[in-house]
């Protein structure tokens, strides 16, 4: 009884630090620097040649630097230098060789080579792969498989170096995408527009199986260095969206040195590899790749003094000009639940968080005019909301392959304008995505050149003196009826039509009502949907094999221009015929053409009315049943800095910063411990034991009257 008492006693002594009990970080760390988030899922890949999901970009883009960044307050996205010294100068050629003034036919430009030229004085954060013993040669370079045994993670290596960034950097990590071992998700399309690449990768397979390749001793065409600070791409033809390309991971340095340190043997069977430990010349570094548990980023101590924050547009913001980054530190728990994750921002444990199905009707309300505000529990613990359209579409897909759903017959057009009918995607809106979204009309998402407000798809929608609204189910049906099938038979045979919907196994919490939900829709129709569900490795196969009907699909924008959507639908992409990503093998020599004018064209009144003849092809055409635009739901905690969210921009970190100690307070005054339940149990114990005590010594009296009483 007297152990009960003092481990009670010692649990409220706990709290007279001043920290809240339930805090899941060390006491030392209430005042320090340090942003805390969550990821739900864990990175697969950390090497810049093979990542390139937004999960594994949320801590790469800190890490490494491409030569061009999005800025990150102007809208349209706009690029701008990021180690690069200034924006790549292109020139053109055309098949003879011959120079051609910027403003040539993209018909007559064979060839477009850029130059690019870097920053002097920029350093790569510590690494032991940058050690060097007395005599100048590398410490950590010729080690043997038994050593390698003695180092379990990087840290364990006590001695780091560094050196400057230079132009062979950016060229050495160019060809790497073209090495057949890394199998880079973009080695396919760069091969089509770097000079030499697709041979290049064949000059690196038959040098395959060497622990290490040196790739500055295999030149490659397309891609030479010119001096220590600049370096050359060329381009087969006209491709102005590579300039894009320049501001992704893929096109971020790679030191040689760090490559070599990575393959020499041993190094793999102990994880110390570049998917697990990046090296870059960002703000940040990572000190802790722990996927299980956590992942922290902490301060490049190497990193430059120009990185200033940029013009927000207002003239009283006190960070403009401030060099970056602000924040010391990052740690990242893994949160695999949303509930936990989201009890946990509301308690001031993670400073920001994403809004869920779960917690969206806690957040915010939406009134009935559509607008959304935050509610009284939000506001009055200073949270604030921002919110932000997807460069992103979620569609219904058709395998234009297909005999039935697909081909250009009118017969199929038909089936498919009827189903985009009654698929009601602003119903899905408002049950499974709780109004964040916008139904989209075609392709193209808004903040993408291209997209046309006020502008609906005539196929879908009617424009009524009430606003554009969907067309009817009667009229869904006349469609049906006119494609051959009415009341959902076929009118030859007089069977049923049924139709084949290919998803991804998924055991979310709306999972099972989104697929009821899905075959609702055909049922209103008369159709009978049969959903096959596959593990997703199964679903791709069928992807690339043509065997499936309908498919539900998405798309977020690598860059922001409509050539990132609208080859989507480019014949030559098919997946199921050419394994690319136009997964619904859809083809349309009249759209090919557009597109093939369009594309390499810059932005214009011109390209503008190409665009909306090719929108209006697919509109027609339907390969899509046009789903909607996701919307970004981003709450931060009053101590934040409140940034605007960049849809396009992946290196975010260092624009952020905090206020700990404000921080502090709101945590205190948030997790402030309620001790009565356990001073009543104290006290409950406590009369217990006297109570038992009394009773001891009054049957021992009982025993033995003779006891003296004391």
């Amino acid at each position: 009884m007297r152990a009960v008492s003092i481990a009670i006693f010692g649990m409220i002594l706990l709290g007279c630090d001043g920290q809240p009990w339930n805090n899941p970080y060390p006491s030392k760390e209430s005042n320090a620097n340090i942003y805390y988030g969550a990821f739900a899922e864990r990175p697969k890949y950390l090497d810049p040649a093979k990542a390139y999901s937004v999960n594994e970009a949320v801590f790469i883009s800190q890490i490494y630097e491409p030569p061009l960044q999005y800025h990150y307050f102007e809208r349209p996205y706009t690029l701008e230098p990021l180690t690069a010294a200034h924006m790549p100068t292109v020139q053109y050629f055309d098949k003879e060789g011959e120079w051609l003034p910027a403003n040539a036919s993209p018909h007559d430009i064979a060839m477009s080579v850029y130059e690019i030229s870097i920053k002097p004085g920029i350093l790569y954060q510590p690494h032991p792969a940058f050690a060097k013993l007395p005599d100048g040669r590398y410490r950590y370079h010729n080690l043997t498989e038994k050593q390698v045994r003695h180092y379990a993670s990087l840290s364990a290596f006590k001695e780091t170096g560094t050196r400057e960034l230079t132009a062979e950097d950016y060229v050495y990590q160019i060809k790497r995408l073209a090495r057949p071992d890394l199998n880079s998700p973009i080695s396919g399309l760069m091969s089509k527009h770097i000079v030499g690449l697709r041979d290049y990768s064949q000059v690196l397979r038959e040098v395959e199986g060497e622990e290490w390749i040196d790739l500055r001793q295999y030149p490659l065409s397309g891609v030479t260095v010119l001096d220590r600070y600049r370096y050359q791409i060329k381009i087969n033809g006209d491709y102005p969206q590579f300039r894009y390309w320049l501001a992704m991971n893929f096109f971020a340095p790679m030191p040689w040195e760090a490559e070599y340190f990575h393959s020499q043997p041993g190094m793999k069977q102990q994880n110390l590899v570049l998917d697990w430990y990046p090296v870059g010349t960002g703000p940040y570094q990572l000190t802790v790749n722990n996927p299980n548990r956590k992942m922290v980023l902490q301060r490049n101590p190497n990193y430059r003094h120009d990185d200033f924050y940029p013009d927000d547009g207002t003239s009283d913001n006190p960070k403009i000009g401030q060099p970056m980054p602000f924040i010391d530190q990052a740690v990242y728990s893994l949160e695999r639940e949303a509930i936990p994750r989201w009890n946990k921002f509301l308690q001031g444990y993670y400073d920001t968080s994403t809004l869920t199905s779960d917690s969206y009707s806690e957040a915010v309300n939406m009134s009935p005019q559509g607008s959304i505000d935050l509610t009284p529990d939000m506001q009055e613990k200073g949270i604030t909301l921002q919110t932000a359209v997807a460069l992103a579409n979620y569609s219904l897909g058709f395998n234009m392959l297909d005999d039935v759903v697909g081909g250009d017959s009118e017969r199929a057009q038909l089936l498919r304008r009827a189903i985009s009918i009654v698929v009601d995607y602003e119903e899905f809106i408002a049950i499974f995505a709780n109004g964040r979204g916008v139904a989209a009309q075609g392709p193209v998402p808004p903040g993408i050149f291209g997209f046309k407000y006020n502008d609906f798809n005539p196929y879908v929608y009617t424009d009524t003196s009430q606003g554009v609204e969907r067309k009817t189910l009667e009229e869904a049906r006349d469609l049906l009826a006119q494609a051959g099938y009415p009341n959902g038979r076929d009118r030859l045979t007089g069977k049923p039509l049924v139709l084949h919907y290919d998803t991804v196994a998924s055991s979310g919490p709306d999972a099972k009502a989104q697929l009821a939900w899905m075959r609702k829709q055909f049922e209103k129709l008369d159709i009978q949907l049969q959903i096959l569900t596959t593990q997703y490795n199964r679903f791709q196969e069928k992807m690339r094999d043509g065997n499936f009907q309908l498919f539900s699909w998405g798309w977020y924008a690598d860059y922001p221009d409509p050539e990132n959507f609208l080859f989507l639908f480019y014949s030559p992409n098919s997946r199921s015929l050419y394994d690319g990503m136009n997964a619904a093998n859809y083809s349309n020599p009249e759209y090919d053409a557009l597109f093939e004018e369009m594309f390499d064209m810059p932005d214009s009144l011109e390209r503008q009315e190409i665009i909306d003849k090719m929108v209006a092809i697919l509109r027609q055409d339907a390969p899509l049943a046009w789903g909607y635009h996701p919307k970004d739901f981003m709450l931060s905690h009053v101590w934040m800095s409140h940034e605007p969210l960049n849809q396009i921009a992946n290196n975010n970190l260092k624009y952020l910063s905090i206020d700990p100690a404000l921080r502090q307070q709101y945590r205190q005054a948030w997790n402030q411990p309620i001790i009565w339940p356990l001073l009543l149990l104290l006290g409950l114990l406590i009369l217990f034991a006297l109570l038992i005590m009394r009773h001891y010594r009054k049957k021992v009296h009982q025993l033995n009257p003779q006891v003296e009483k004391h």
